[in-house]
C-alpha cells in the first residue's frame, strides 16, 4: 500500500560504522528523508520486510555479508525500492559487480556528499515519476517475442543507472531504445543527448566531449561547454562508441569512473551527474581482442548489455510495422491512405532486410511513390533479387559491391551529388513554372504527385 504523498521519503541506511551511519542519517533528515540505520545485513533484511522504504544506502563490507548480498535479496523481494552501493574508492571492479546485482547507482568512500545528495534525488524521482513506454510518445512497435522481452529489458534497466550497452546491427533501432531507457526512467525531465562518436574530428574530441576554457588553443575565444556538461542530469548516448580513439577511450574511461571531467584549459576537474548509453553495430569484444578498443572501457561501459533484434529475428512483426510506417508517410505527405497486397507484404516478409527496420521504411516510401493506386503490389517494391523470397537465408551479408573502373590511379567522383543537383534545379524550375502549384509541377515534370512530394521531401526542399 503507498503512503500519502505529504509523509516524508524514508531510507534505510546499513553500515557497520557508526560514524558513517550518523553522518549519512544527518545528511538525509538536511535533505527532509526520514533515515533508518541498520549495522548489519541480518537486521538491514529485518528492517525492510517490517517497514516501507524510498531508498537503500549499503555499505560494500558489512559483518555477516556484504551490499552485493543485500542488493540480490532487494531485487528478489523489494524490487520496487532503489538500492546504492557505498564502495571503497578504486575499487570499481565491486561497483560494476553490484550494477550487474540490480544496484541503483553507487558511492565510493570517502563519501562526497554532492555527489550522495545527487544520488538520492535521482532515486527519489525514479520512485516518483517512474515511466513506462506507455507515457512516451516514442514505442517499440511489434509483438514478437524478440521485441517483447526487449520491451521488458528496457523497463528494467530504465530504473537502474548502470551504464548500458546496446548492440545490434545498423538499422534496428538502437537510438530508440537508448531515448526509451531514458524516458522510463528518474531522468526523463532532464536532457538526452546523442552524440555519433564517428562523426566528431579527432582533434576536436576532448574539446566537444568536456568543453574548453577561453584562450586555451587557437580560436577558442570563448568558454565553451561540452557534450558532458550538456548531458548534466539526463544521458549521454554515445553512437558508434567502437569508432572512438584509443587516446578519447583513456579520457572517457576516467570520466566515467570518477564521475568528474577536466575541460581543455582548465585546472580543476568538474563533477558531473550523466548517466552513459553507449551503442554500436561493430562487434566490440573482437575489437578488444585485436588491442582496437580498451578493455578496461569495455567492461565499464558493458556492465548491463541489452541486445537490439534484428528484423530478420522478429519478422511477424513486419506488417504491424509497415502499417505504421504507411500511416506515418500518409500524414506526413497529406496523401489518401495508402495499403499493401498480400503479394507484397509476403515479399516483404520473405525479404532479409541486411539493413533492418530502416531498410523496411525506405522500401515502403519508395513503394508509395511507384504504385498506381493506392495498393503497393510487389513489382513496386523493387527489393533485390537477390533478397527475394526463399533467398533470405543468406540476407545478413550484403552482395559485394562491382570492382571499381580503372581510373588512372585517381578515385572516380561520386554521381549522387551531381543527379540529385540536376533533379533539385528541375524541380525548382517546375515549382516557380506553376508558381508553387505542386500538382501542375509533377504533371510538367512527368511524375507523379507522390512521387514529387517523395523526392521533395528526400531533397530537403519542402
Amino acid at each position: 500500500m503507498e503512503r500519502p504523498t505529504e509523509v516524508k521519503p524514508r531510507a534505510l541506511v546499513v553500515d557497520d560504522e557508526p560514524d558513517i551511519r550518523e553522518l549519512l542519517e544527518i545528511t538525509l533528515g538536511r535533505m527532509g528523508i526520514e533515515a533508518a540505520t541498520a549495522a548489519d545485513l541480518t537486521a538491514g533484511k529485518r528492517m525492510l520486510a517490517s517497514g516501507e522504504y524510498d531508498l537503500c544506502l549499503t555499505d560494500m563490507r558489512l559483518p555477516d555479508g556484504n551490499g552485493i548480498d543485500l542488493v540480490r535479496h532487494m531485487q528478489q523481494h523489494h524490487a520496487d525500492v532503489p538500492v546504492a552501493v557505498i564502495t571503497a574508492h578504486g575499487n570499481m571492479e565491486s561497483a560494476i559487480e553490484s550494477l550487474k546485482a540490480g544496484a541503483f547507482d553507487f558511492v565510493t568512500k570517502p563519501v562526497d556528499l554532492q555527489m550522495l545528495r545527487t544520488l538520492v534525488n535521482t532515486a527519489l524521482r525514479l520512485m516518483r515519476r517512474g515511466g513506462t513506454e506507455e507515457d512516451s510518445e516514442l514505442q517499440l512497435i511489434g509483438a514478437s517475442p524478440a521485441i517483447q522481452a526487449t520491451r521488458q529489458t528496457i523497463a528494467k534497466v530504465a530504473r537502474s543507472q548502470a551504464p548500458i550497452y546496446i548492440s545490434g546491427e545498423s538499422g534496428t533501432g538502437k537510438e530508440l531504445v537508448a531515448r526509451l531507457i531514458h524516458e522510463q526512467g528518474a531522468r526523463r525531465d532532464r536532457p538526452f543527448v546523442p552524440v555519433n562518436c564517428g562523426a566528431i574530428p579527432t582533434e576536436l574530441m576532448e574539446s566537444e566531449f568536456f568543453g574548453h576554457k577561453k584562450g586555451s588553443f587557437t580560436g577558442a575565444t570563448a568558454d565553451k561547454q561540452g557534450l558532458f556538461q550538456a548531458a548534466e542530469g539526463g544521458t549521454l548516448f554515445l553512437d558508434e562508441v567502437a569508432d572512438l580513439p584509443l587516446s578519447m577511450q583513456v579520457k572517457l574511461l576516467r570520466a566515467i569512473q570518477e564521475k568528474a571531467i577536466r575541460p581543455v584549459g582548465a585546472q580543476r576537474e568538474v563533477p558531473i551527474d550523466v548517466r552513459i548509453l553507449s551503442a554500436t553495430h561493430t562487434d566490440l569484444a573482437r575489437l578488444v581482442e585485436e588491442g582496437r578498443f580498451r578493455q578496461d572501457l569495455y567492461y565499464r561501459i558493458n556492465v548491463i548489455r541489452l541486445h537490439v533484434p534484428s528484423l530478420r529475428e522478429r519478422r511477424d512483426d513486419i506488417p504491424l510495422l509497415a502499417e505504421h510506417f504507411l500511416a506515418r508517410i500518409v500524414r506526413a505527405w497529406d496523401i489518401p491512405p495508402v495499403t499493401v497486397s498480400p503479394a507484397a507484404l509476403q515479399a516483404l516478409e520473405g525479404y532479409g532486410y541486411p539493413g533492418n527496420v530502416r531498410e523496411l521504411e525506405n522500401i515502403l516510401e519508395r513503394a508509395v511513390t511507384l504504385c498506381e493506386g493506392d495498393t503497393i503490389e510487389p513489382g513496386d517494391l523493387q527489393l533485390p533479387e537477390a533478397q527475394a523470397p526463399g533467398n533470405a537465408a543468406d540476407a545478413s551479408v550484403p552482395a559485394a559491391p562491382p570492382p571499381a573502373a580503372d581510373t588512372g590511379g585517381e578515385p572516380p567522383a561520386s554521381l549522387e551529388p551531381l543527379l540529385q543537383d540536376v533533379e533539385k534545379d528541375a524541380i525548382v524550375k517546375a515549382l516557380e513554372q506553376t508558381r508553387y502549384n505542386k500538382t501542375a509541377a509533377a504533371k510538367l515534370l512527368g511524375i507523379s504527385f507522390r512521387a514529387l512530394r517523395y523526392r521533395l521531401k528526400k531533397l530537403g526542399l519542402e
